[in-house]
C-alpha cells in the first residue's frame, strides 16, 4: 500500500473527482480562510460541467426560487417574473458557509437531493465552534481543510478538458466489487458514522477517481483515497493506543474455522489498514475541531446568542407577512408593491374611477418583521468545599478563567457562584467585566462542607432573576458531587441529598439549561443521578487539565 495523499494531493484528487461526477458527489466542503490557496482551488472548480452561481447566507426565497420582477412589472404594466438561482442545474458556491442559517441549509439540502446540482461550501470559520450545517455536511461527499498548507508545497491544479471528457465517458463503465462495498461500509461503521449517505458517497468518489485514472475497477489505492476524502471528517477514529481484544481461540472440534476468514480478507485491504491510513492523512486536531463545531451547531443559538424573540423594530430581518399596520407595526414597502403588482391590469379595468397610479388593496399590505436574540448569561456554580479543593478546584478555576475570556469575546454576561461551608454566595452578579470576574475567581478559597443544595438554590434564583430581565441563563455546575450540608445548614447527608433532588426538579421545571461537570478523581454515581434528575448533560472529567476541561465545557455549553 502506497503512502497517504499529501494535503495538496488531496486537493487535486477532490477537485478532479468533483469535476468528473458533480451530480454523484453533490459537492465539496472547503474549510479555509480567504487567500491565494483557496482561490486556486475555486478557480480549478471552473472545470465543472455546470454554470457557477454564488450565494450568501442572507439570500432570500425570491432570489432562490424566483418571483415578481417589480421594476419590470411596473414599467410594462403586466406581470413579469424573474428566474431564481435554482431554476436550472448549477454549481452553487456558498460563501461564509459557516454562517448558513438552518432555513437556508434545509432549502439547499432539498435541492441537493435532486440530480443536477452541486454545492461548493466555502467555510471561513475562524473559531472551532464555526462549521457547516449538518444537513449540508452530510450530503457533500468531499471535505478539504487547507489550514497549514504552505504555498511552496503546492502545484497547479490542472484538469485538461480532453482528459476530463474521456473520464466522464468512462464513468458509467466503472464497476465496484461487492467486497469493496462491504469493506467501505464496515469501515464507516467502525468509525462511528451512522449516516448511510457516507459509504454511498465514498463509492461514488471511488468511481470518479477510477474513471480519471482509467481503472475498470477501483484499485486499493483508489478506495483508500476515496475514504480519506469522504469518511475521515465524519466520524471519530478509534484510539490507536487502545489495546485490541484478541479473538477467542477456536474450539478443538473446529480447527479450520479461521481459514475462510483469511481467504475472504486477502483480496481487499483490511479495515485496520484503512483506519491507519485515514488517521495518518488527518491533521492531528481536525476531528477535535469538527466535534466542537458539531456540538456548537446543535445549540439553540449559535455563537453564544440567547433565545430568539420576534419583533417589528430591530434585529435580523424575517420574511414579511400580511397584516394591518398599527401598534408599532411598519409596512414593508417593497414587499407590498411586489404583492400588488400582478393585479394592476385587472384592477385598472375594473376600477370605478379611472385614475393614474397604483391600485393598492389592504390585502396587499406586508409588514416588516425582525428576530432579535437576547443576551446570554453563563452562571458558573463552583464547588469550593474541602473535598473539591483536595481534588480538582485548581483545574476547575483555571478552566472557568479560560471560559471567561471566551465569554467576554462573545460579549456574554457571566455570573459566579461559590458554595462551601454551610452556604452559597453570589461572588459576582451578571457582568461583562472580565477583570472583576478574574479577581473574584482568583480569590476563591477552598475548604469546609459541601452545601450542594444551597448552590443549586442560588443558581436557580439567579437564573430566574436574569430571565426576568430579558436574558437567557445557562448554568454550569462544577462539583465532585459529595453534598453533605442541608439547606438548613445541618450536617445531614440524607437531608442534603433530598434537598438537592428537590431543587433539581425545580431547575428542570424552570427549563433553565444546565450542565453538570464531575471534577472528582473518580466519576460519582450520585452526580450522574443528579444530572439525570436535572435532564442535563453529565460530563465526568477525572483526568483533564484546565485547558482540556475548558474546551470540553465550552463545547458542551454551546451544544
Amino acid at each position: 500500500m502506497s503512502e497517504p495523499l499529501s494535503p495538496w494531493d488531496r486537493a487535486q484528487a477532490a477537485v478532479t473527482a468533483l469535476a468528473v461526477d458533480p451530480a454523484g458527489l453533490r459537492g465539496l466542503w472547503l474549510r479555509a480562510r480567504s487567500g491565494p490557496l483557496r482561490d486556486r482551488v475555486v478557480q480549478a472548480l471552473a472545470a465543472l460541467p455546470l454554470p457557477q452561481r454564488r450565494l450568501h447566507p442572507g439570500v432570500d426565497d425570491a432570489t432562490l426560487y424566483g418571483g415578481v420582477d417589480l421594476s419590470a412589472t411596473l414599467a410594462h404594466g403586466q406581470l413579469v417574473r424573474a428566474a431564481g438561482l435554482l431554476a436550472t442545474p448549477a454549481a452553487l458556491i456558498l460563501t461564509m458557509a459557516e454562517r448558513c442559517p438552518a432555513g437556508l441549509a434545509a432549502r439547499l439540502a432539498r435541492v441537493l437531493d435532486d440530480p443536477g446540482f452541486c454545492l461548493i461550501a466555502l467555510d471561513e470559520g475562524a473559531e472551532p465552534d464555526e462549521a457547516l450545517a449538518p444537513a449540508l455536511a452530510d450530503r457533500l461527499a468531499l471535505f478539504l481543510d487547507l489550514d497549514g498548507i504552505a504555498a511552496a508545497d503546492t502545484f497547479p491544479l490542472d484538469l485538461p478538458p480532453e482528459t476530463l471528457s474521456l473520464a466522464r465517458a468512462r464513468l458509467a463503465k466503472v464497476r465496484i466489487e461487492p467486497k469493496a462495498v462491504e469493506t467501505l461500509t464496515r469501515l464507516a461503521a467502525a468509525m462511528g458514522i451512522t449516516s448511510l449517505r457516507a459509504p454511498l458517497l465514498t463509492l461514488a468518489t471511488a468511481r470518479a477517481l477510477a474513471a480519471w485514472r482509467d481503472e475498470a475497477t477501483p484499485s486499493e489505492d483508489t478506495l483508500r483515497h476515496a475514504a480519506e476524502l469522504t469518511l475521515a471528517h465524519r466520524g471519530t477514529l478509534p484510539d490507536a493506543a487502545e489495546p485490541e481484544t484478541s479473538p477467542p481461540p477456536p474450539e478443538p472440534d473446529q480447527p479450520d474455522s479461521a481459514e475462510p476468514e483469511t481467504r475472504q480478507s486477502a483480496d481487499t485491504p483490511p479495515d485496520e489498514m484503512l483506519l491507519d491510513a485515514i488517521r495518518a492523512a488527518l491533521p492531528p486536531d481536525l476531528l477535535a475541531r469538527l466535534a466542537v463545531a458539531r456540538a456548537s451547531r446543535a445549540a439553540k443559538g449559535s455563537g453564544g446568542s440567547g433565545d430568539a424573540r420576534k419583533g417589528n423594530h430591530r434585529g435580523r430581518p424575517l420574511p414579511p407577512r400580511p397584516g394591518t399596520p398599527g401598534s408599532g407595526k411598519r409596512i414593508d414597502l417593497v414587499s407590498t408593491l411586489r404583492a400588488a403588482a400582478p393585479w394592476q391590469p385587472l384592477r385598472r379595468k375594473t376600477a370605478l374611477i379611472d385614475k393614474p397610479g397604483l391600485h393598492i388593496r389592504q390585502s396587499d399590505l406586508r409588514l416588516k418583521r425582525y428576530v432579535e436574540t437576547s443576551d446570554r448569561v453563563l452562571i458558573f456554580t463552583v464547588d469550593a468545599s474541602g473535598s473539591s479543593a483536595l481534588a480538582r478546584l485548581a483545574e476547575a478555576k483555571g478552566a472557568v478563567e479560560l471560559l471567561l475570556a471566551q465569554a467576554y469575546a462573545r460579549r456574554d454576561h457571566v455570573a459566579l457562584i461559590a458554595f462551601r461551608g454551610d452556604s452559597a454566595e453570589l461572588l459576582l452578579p451578571p457582568t461583562r467585566s472580565l477583570v472583576q470576574t478574574k479577581r473574584r475567581l482568583a480569590g476563591l478559597p477552598g475548604g469546609g462542607g459541601t452545601p450542594l443544595a444551597a448552590g443549586l438554590q442560588l443558581a436557580l434564583l439567579t437564573a430566574l432573576q436574569t430571565r426576568a430581565r430579558g436574558m437567557t441563563p445557562t448554568i454550569a455546575l462544577l462539583t465532585d458531587g459529595r453534598g453533605n450540608i442541608a439547606l438548613d445548614g445541618s450536617a445531614n447527608r440524607a437531608q442534603a441529598e433530598d434537598d438537592s433532588h428537590r431543587l433539581a426538579l425545580g431547575l428542570r421545571n424552570s427549563r433553565v439549561p444546565t450542565l453538570v461537570i464531575d471534577i472528582a478523581t473518580r466519576p460519582q454515581p450520585a452526580l450522574r443521578d443528579l444530572a439525570a434528575r436535572l435532564d442535563a448533560p453529565y460530563l465526568p472529567l477525572p483526568r483533564a487539565d484546565a485547558h482540556r476541561l475548558s474546551a470540553v465545557l465550552g463545547a458542551a455549553l454551546e451544544g
